[in-house]
């Protein structure tokens, strides 16, 4: 009976995967309003899933928009491309293949690996054991549960120090299918542990300084990932009476919330959430940073894709008041990162470098009085999107973590 109850819970568990068999990635390049149009109501007729923009509602003319495109819809996307005359090009053939190419493939099912993208399961165990193994150099905290009662841990990484030191906040993983990100928190944590009475900057910062790290924010959603839906992207909260999951836990902070660039419908990707930190995980960052907003001079927040080093506002074209020296610290970081790989990035405010989105989490933290803040859109620009193989781990974070330690350089040289 046992092992048939067995057999029956697995094949469930499978019948629940996602398959993404025959789906493509379009890159198409709109330059005419007709153009614009067309994008939106291929959106009303065929449900197209955006990486970039993140809604039809921010599609504007000269800008990519990268779509995927169910199997079953393709005649019809091909048939409407060709004749609007808009230049398109496939950037994904297969999305199911990338999505296999890129699945947690460690050498042993239970081992981390800081080049792999690594499971929740693995990524819990291993915030334990790096704690446990470095008490002269790391303590963590839990700073609430999700929304199915995973608990948040924060590592603070620093020298341990009688009075409270100057911090820095870390985030990865508020989008749960951006996997990059949260290979880059855990490359960070590494890097800081290794390096540390080595590299004389990383010393410094962590005699002075302390950095609060949080692995993964949608820890919900970055476990669906893994195990139901790989494109999965918002929260994965319930309220009774709609039928729609979760919402963009970066459009629930209380930044201009659910003006421009967020939805108010449960349904939409962007979804605002019902009211601002109404995502249980949001409130918990939001309360943690609020706790310590005497001590903490920086906000790092990590997402992918299209590199992109933005700062705020997302929620306003209006620029911000630190915005010259925000910029400078900016093109300061972007150009430290690219000296290792030339890897290119773009700086600037992120409602005119990337589009408007309100209820941000780096335009919170500004607005709270954290004057450093700042997001990165790490690799790729989107030949690979969301899927970006692991074999891009390593040079990716590499290169990152120059330009966060560019930028912590600053913000310690400018503490006083």
């Amino acid at each position: 009976m046992k092992v048939l109850l067995l057999f029956g819970l697995v094949a469930v568990a499978l019948a629940d995967v996602t398959r993404f068999e025959g789906e493509k990635v379009f890159r198409l390049k709109p330059v005419l309003a007709e153009h614009v149009s067309l994008i939106k109501e291929l959106t009303k007729s065929v449900e197209v899933d955006f990486w970039s923009p993140e809604s039809a509602e921010l599609v504007t003319i000269d800008i990519d928009v990268d779509i995927r495109v169910p199997a079953i819809y393709l005649d019809m996307a091909y048939t409407l491309l060709q004749q609007s005359g808009m230049e398109h090009e496939v950037l994904i053939e297969d999305i199911q293949e990338a999505v296999d190419g890129q699945a947690d493939t460690g050498i042993s099912p239970r081992a981390h690996s800081y080049t792999n993208y690594n499971s929740w399961n693995k990524v819990q165990a291993w915030i334990g054991s790096i704690a446990s193994s470095n008490p002269n150099l790391i303590s963590k905290q839990v700073i609430g549960n999700t929304y199915e009662g995973r608990p948040m841990t924060v590592l603070k990484i620093g020298k341990k120090s009688s009075s409270t030191k100057p911090a820095i906040f870390l985030d990865c993983g508020i989008h749960a299918r951006e996997w990059i990100s949260p290979a880059f928190c855990q490359w960070f944590v590494k890097e800081a542990l290794s390096t540390y009475s080595k590299d004389s900057q990383m010393t410094s910062l962590l005699d002075q300084m302390d950095v609060f790290v949080l692995p993964v924010f949608n820890i919900d959603g970055y476990d669906y990932t893994h195990k139901s839906n790989r494109m999965w992207r918002k929260t994965r909260s319930r309220k009774s009476g709609s039928s729609c999951i979760g919402a963009d836990p970066n459009r629930n902070f209380n930044a201009g919330w659910c003006t421009l660039g967020a939805s108010s419908s449960p349904c939409s990707d962007t979804f605002c959430g019902y009211s601002p930190e109404s995502e249980i995980e949001v409130k918990n960052v939001a309360d943690f940073i609020r706790r310590n907003k005497s001590t903490i001079k920086a906000y790092l927040t990590v997402h992918s894709y299209s590199q992109l080093l933005l700062f705020p506002y997302s929620y306003t074209y209006d620029l911000a008041a630190d915005h010259a020296e925000l910029m400078k610290v900016a093109e300061g970081a972007s150009a430290a990162l690219r000296s290792l790989y030339g890897t290119r990035y773009t700086s600037g405010p992120g409602a005119t470098t990337i589009y408007p989105a309100a209820g941000g989490s780096d335009d919170w933290a500004y607005d709270l009085g954290v004057k450093y803040s700042y997001t990165f859109e790490l690799r790729d620009t989107g030949r690979y999107g969301f899927l970006l193989p692991e074999s891009q781990i390593k040079p990716t974070c590499e290169e990152t973590m120059l330009a966060v330690k560019y930028i912590a350089a600053h913000v310690q040289k400018n503490l006083y």
